[in-house]
């Protein structure tokens, strides 16, 4: 029964934050996200994190944003990793009717802590991840009939994410074959909230993944990106496909 303890917990976490979206007043939205999140080992101490992400608008009409995030980190142990880092996001906005792109510039710092179980003659991985974030986003301006970035607002942002990879098929190390992946992730503005509330926003996913090696996985899934704003909140409803590849 132990054994089953984190799945059940992380199992209960994304039906706790599903639920309360059913009960809240929201407009609904349907998007596509793809990613790619790289690991590539230096020695037995640092590695280098690298992902991309493209993100569409509503019915996936046209690309809404794109992150390019870097960071450093370093491997306190075999289970616990501490990271610094650098996010370069481009948002797609309109501004009375003149479109273009604004930045927001992001520092983040993580801690990483793995946990590992078997649960019906499967090894079962839990990770826990807590990110800070200091976010200086782009204030849009119309200049000469285009839209040009005027100041930059900073805020801070906490996000505590949770993540646990079950494999199908019976094994004792899981090095390929197909696997289900459960995660959530909550986001709670800690200084100058853009949304003047502490809870920004919850993401819970479900996948179905497929372990090629031990270096390359990829997954299809499910996420329900529940977003408050400053005067009403969204439900958006994502496809996504992501790849891991770690070198």
């Amino acid at each position: 029964m132990i054994s089953k303890l984190p799945f059940l917990s992380l199992f209960s976490i994304v039906v706790f934050f599903v639920n309360t979206t059913v009960n809240a007043q929201t407009q609904h939205t349907f998007s596509g996200w793809s990613a790619a999140f790289f690991t590539y080992e230096l020695d037995n101490k640092f590695s280098v994190h690298f992902d991309g992400q493209a993100r569409s608008t509503d019915k996936l009409k046209d690309v809404q944003s794109f992150i390019i995030r870097t960071g450093l980190n370093y491997h306190i142990k075999n289970n616990m990793i501490a990271t610094i880092g650098y996010a370069y996001i481009g948002n797609n906005r309109t501004v009375m009717d003149i479109n273009g792109w604004v930045p927001e510039h992001r520092i983040w710092e993580q801690f990483i802590f793995n946990q590992k179980f078997t649960l019906y003659n499967r090894p079962l991985s839990l990770q826990h991840r807590l990110r800070l974030e200091q976010r200086f986003m782009g204030q849009p301006m119309i200049d000469q009939n285009e839209l040009v970035t005027d100041s930059y607002d900073f805020a801070q942002r906490l996000r505590y994410f949770t993540r646990s990879i079950f494999p199908l098929s019976e094994t004792s190390s899981f090095t390929n074959g197909a696997f289900v992946a459960l995660q959530n992730e909550v986001f709670m503005n800690i200084e100058n909230s853009p949304n003047g509330k502490f809870f920004d926003q919850n993401r819970a996913y479900l996948a179905l993944g497929w372990r090629v090696s031990t270096k390359f996985d990829i997954e299809a899934g499910y996420m329900n990106q529940y977003i408050v704003g400053k005067n009403n909140n969204t439900m958006n409803n994502i496809v996504q496909l992501a790849a891991y590849i770690r070198l």
